[in-house]
């Protein structure tokens, strides 16, 4: 067992090192961010399942706080609401349940931080082509084989792995990273 584990952590480890090729993409993400925030935007996130979970945390990081005390960032995540997404998926199909909350309350210049794994939810890609259409910048979290959802989003960080939990866990780590820099930015007087 005690190999398992450490082979475990082996295999993270190597993951997390090879991140390191998406630093240029993670601080563009960052600062697209930061520059919708500074006119007014807010960013709004999607994904099912774990990416669900994902995005309320990082939503929470961004309107709560990540370390410091600060102001609020508005960031909204649209897996919260089941009254809406029941709703949406039942009347609209499930395929609907992110892209018509977004036409509801996205606008122009905000970010849409689509997140999944596979790069394939068909959820997820029908809510970044909303926000496409309505001037929403879009920046995918996805793992590392290329998708439908990479050639239509804006910018993709994808995590080093093609394994489900692998790529979930480097995409907890890319939020709470990308979280920290836009803090940094309130905490400077930027935002």
């Amino acid at each position: 067992m005690r190999k398992k584990i450490e082979d475990y952590f082996e295999k993270v480890s190597n993951n997390f090192i090879q991140l390191k090729n998406q630093s240029q993409k993670i601080e563009e993400a960052a600062n697209e961010i930061i520059s919708s925030l500074q006119k007014g935007n807010k960013i709004i996130f999607c994904g099912n399942g774990g990416s669900a979970g994902d995005s309320q945390h990082l939503a929470a990081e961004l309107m709560g706080r990540y370390k410091v005390d600060r102001k609020p960032l508005p960031a909204i995540a649209l897996t919260v609401d089941t009254s809406a997404i029941t709703a949406i998926g039942n009347d609209y199909g499930y395929e609907n349940v992110f892209s018509r909350q977004l036409k509801g309350i996205g606008n122009k210049g905000d970010v849409l931080i689509a997140i999944s794994t596979s790069g394939k939810s068909k959820n997820v890609i029908k809510a970044i082509n909303e926000a496409k259409d309505m001037g929403i910048y879009v920046i995918s979290f996805s793992g590392i084989n290329s998708s439908e959802m990479q050639d239509l989003s804006h910018l993709t960080i994808n995590a080093q792995s093609e394994e489900t939990n692998h790529i979930q866990e480097m995409h907890i780590a890319i939020g709470q990273l990308i979280c920290g820099i836009v803090e940094s930015a309130v905490v400077e007087n930027k935002i």
